[in-house]
């Protein structure tokens, strides 16, 4: 029994080496053949996929007169922008002109104004939009206002009934003597529930219109 282990021992450490040794050298010489480089392999030929065409960029043509989206918008404050729409007679389409906090001569429209009263946060950090209160149902709309839209802010408050035209805000385009100023900015009223000191004396500073292109 000793002997048989003896030999099956023996046969195990000498004939693995041999074994590993031929093992490697079929793997070698059957794909590389009897030289060093291996200039006669039997390897299946590496076909290398070609570049493929890369297709040119193609930019929009530019339109003639139209404003570079690249162009920074005005920074002003709420009291700046409302004071320039309303004494241009608070026009919706047409661009008004107001000078920014940088002195930079700016124009926008009423998209600019509109956020004022229909963005949540923006008079201060918490702050409902005025809209909210003063929304499109007359009937339990507060102070009977809809500042939802350019029709109802011109439609001013207590209104009788929706159709119904009510108090001008708007001081007739003399922005010192419009019911907006006195809430927003002399009675500090409005925003509704704004914390003391929360709102700067001229309101918020937004992002609003472009600067006027030259002449």
């Amino acid at each position: 029994m000793k002997k048989d282990f003896k030999n099956w021992m023996l046969l195990l450490v000498f004939g693995l080496p041999v074994f590993l040794i031929i093992f490697i050298a079929a793997l070698y010489f059957g794909n590389c053949g009897f030289n060093l480089d291996c200039s006669q392999a039997t390897l299946a030929q590496v076909i290398h996929t070609p570049i493929p065409t890369i297709i040119p960029a193609t930019l929009p043509v530019p339109e003639m007169g139209a404003r570079s989206t690249n162009v920074a918008k005005c920074t002003v404050t709420a009291e700046k922008l409302l004071s320039a729409w309303v004494s241009a007679k608070y026009p919706e389409k047409d661009p008004f002109i107001f000078t920014d906090n940088n002195g930079t001569t700016c124009q926008a429209n009423f998209a600019d104004v509109q956020p004022l009263f229909t963005e949540a946060n923006l008079w201060y950090s918490g702050a409902l939009a005025c809209a909210s209160c003063h929304q499109s149902d007359i009937a339990s709309a507060s102070a009977r206002m809809d500042l939802r839209s350019y029709a109802g802010i011109l439609a001013g408050s207590q209104r009788a009934s929706a159709d119904a035209k009510g108090n001008d805000i708007l001081g007739g385009g003399v922005w010192e003597q419009s019911k907006l100023y006195q809430m927003l900015f002399v009675l500090k009223l409005m925003p509704f529930g704004r914390p003391e000191g929360a709102v700067p004396a001229e309101g918020p500073t937004i992002l609003a219109g472009f600067p006027k292109p030259g002449p």
